[in-house]
């Protein structure tokens, strides 16, 4: 295995829509277990393809961060079919590094695809699994969570986020 480069904002890869996974081969076995490797050593709770540079329908999601055994999800062509509810709670990105802010999502998804084997699979989730989902989906249609704020809130923070990616360039 092997840690992956996640790509930072502004790279243009994050605004890409992936493609659907038509081919469940060994290439594909090796970046899935690439972006769990490289999710829990960033940590993180969640990764998608295009995070790492690959416009594929993938995700992977541990919202315990590899601190439990077996809550590691590897979802293939997910789709949210279902929504209830809305919350307001704080998000942050692997993408856009040191900066978080309150993000209205969901409550409750109910979320279909494929395992990494390529059987189909359906997820109740709430709470903190649902926003990991939508996050994660959201990156595959090419948004950013910082697409979901007011065009306020998004003004300052490209007037912060300039400062921030000084700092990370030192």
């Amino acid at each position: 295995m092997a840690l992956l480069e996640i790509k930072k904002y502004p790279d243009p890869v994050l605004k890409q829509k992936a493609q659907e996974i038509t081919d469940i081969n060994g290439t594909l076995q090796e970046l899935i277990d690439n972006m769990v490797e490289t999710m829990y050593e960033a940590p993180g709770i969640g990764l998608a393809a295009n995070q790492v540079g690959h416009l594929k329908r993938v995700i992977v999601v541990d919202i315990t961060a590899g601190k439990e055994k077996g809550n590691l999800i590897v979802l293939l062509n997910p789709q949210i079919v279902e929504t209830e509810g809305k919350t307001d709670s704080e998000e942050g990105c692997l993408s856009v590094p040191k900066y978080t802010n309150v993000i209205k999502r969901a409550e409750k998804v109910l979320v279909r695809g494929l395992d990494r084997e390529g059987k189909p699979v359906e997820i109740e989730a709430e709470g903190l699994l649902s926003r990991a989902f939508q996050h994660e989906i959201d990156h595959l249609d090419g948004v950013l969570f910082i697409d979901r704020l007011s065009p306020i809130k998004r003004e300052f923070f490209r007037k912060r986020y300039k400062k921030i990616l000084k700092e990370l360039n030192r």
